[in-house]
């Protein structure tokens, strides 16, 4: 399949893909969606990036138009994060036209009120995250009994997370009768095992691999001293053209890291697990829309975030597991751009990389930044931009 008018599909979300720019399917997309308007489980793998959002968002649409209109929750979608539930709910308004209701987003951090007046109003799909949903499910707040669509996207995250038991409950109050389409990264045994209790015969889909980063992507580390790591992180800034996503292992590292770049004259913004709804989002929408050309973020961000060109990802800290690793360095050189990610190591953490590189079965170029580079730009910064401060996002204070 070359094209979206290809496929089955309604003029009117023919119509709608047209205008949004979607012409030419991404693999995943034209492996997955004849399956899915068959009506048939699915199982499928891909990298990173490659646009499984739009491969269940699609026959999900098709379904709900060619079924007579209901006000019941007819398709759920369960992610792993808030971010990934607003990207998923921003992709189906984009695509579902007059004919359909807009669809529910439950996810905490957010007023509630909203979201109920969402469901009492009839929305037939539901995008929701395990926790805020499994609250509504034990107070009485919404009816599942009739959803015929079930998306777990990102379900090795969703377990990472320890979703499973809510994921479990949710899943038992859900008819027998429906069709199940899961989205991974990756498909571990816990995964799989989730896969073999909630679908039915599924077609297994597997693109390339999971563990290892797209061709697309120039890996190189930097050896560093411990003292010196952050100034080799501010040489990179300044060389390197385009937003920057710079990953910490800690949020008490990452609330640091940010505000030592602002410091020095960088536009920077932070986002980690602790952080308010509207301060996450307001860091992205910066973030995306250029205010901030560089982005500091626990993995948190690794997964679940749609976030558009992305030039240079760097790794601050090393991820806690390997296949971390993979989904950081997911966030650049998508739909087929290229990236660059960088990794500073220290001679401490030379043991992990290389079984990180092991694990993946890939080998990072080394690289070295003289000192010299390092220290005089910063002496200059340090004089004209010490009085900068971090940008104050909604419901936020610095002291």
């Amino acid at each position: 399949m070359t094209s979206f008018t290809e496929l089955p599909l309604c003029a009117q979300l023919q119509q709608r893909l047209s205008a949004s720019q979607f012409h030419i399917p991404t693999p995943i997309q034209a492996a997955a969606i004849p399956h899915a308007l068959a009506g048939k489980d699915l199982m499928a793998t891909a990298q990173t990036g490659t646009g499984k959002t739009l491969a269940f968002v699609v026959p999900m649409i098709e379904r709900l138009l060619q079924s007579p209109s209901s006000r019941q929750v007819e398709a759920l979608v369960l992610v792993p994060t808030r971010e990934l539930a607003m990207q998923v709910h921003e992709q189906f308004e984009q695509l579902r036209g007059k004919s359909l209701r807009p669809a529910a987003l439950v996810i905490g951090g957010a007023a509630e009120s909203r979201q109920l007046d969402a469901i009492r109003s009839g929305a037939r799909v539901l995008v929701a995250t395990p926790g805020r949903l499994e609250d509504f499910l034990g107070r009485k707040l919404v009816d599942l009994r009739h959803v015929a669509v079930l998306v777990l996207d990102e379900a090795d995250r969703m377990l990472d997370m320890g979703f499973l038991p809510s994921l479990r409950r949710i899943a038992g109050v859900l008819p027998r009768q429906r069709q199940t389409m899961c989205f991974s990264a990756t498909l571990e045994a816990s995964v799989a095992g989730l896969v073999s209790d909630y679908t039915r015969n599924p077609v297994r889909i597997a693109l390339g691999s999971t563990l290892k980063p797209v061709d697309s992507v120039e890996l190189q580390a930097f050896e560093v001293t411990a003292g010196n790591k952050f100034d080799a992180l501010c040489h990179l800034l300044r060389t390197e053209k385009g937003r920057t996503l710079v990953f910490a292992r800690t949020k008490r590292g990452t609330e640091r890291l940010a505000k030592h770049l602002v410091r020095e004259g960088f536009l920077a913004a932070m986002i980690h697990g602790d952080r308010s709804q509207s301060q996450r989002t307001g860091a992205l929408k910066g973030f995306d829309e250029g205010r901030f050309r560089v982005l500091v973020a626990t993995d948190v961000a690794s997964r679940g975030l749609d976030i558009q060109d992305v030039a240079h990802v760097i790794n601050y800290d090393l991820p806690t597991l390997p296949e971390d690793f993979i989904h950081r360095v997911g966030r650049t050189g998508r739909a087929g751009g290229s990236g660059r990610a960088s990794t500073l190591v220290t001679a401490a953490e030379n043991l992990e990389l290389r079984l990180i590189e092991r694990t993946l079965q890939l080998r990072m170029e080394r690289k070295q930044i003289d000192a010299d580079n390092m220290a005089q730009p910063r002496r200059f910064v340090q004089n004209t931009l010490a009085s900068r401060t971090l940008t104050a996002l909604p419901g936020e204070v610095f002291v």
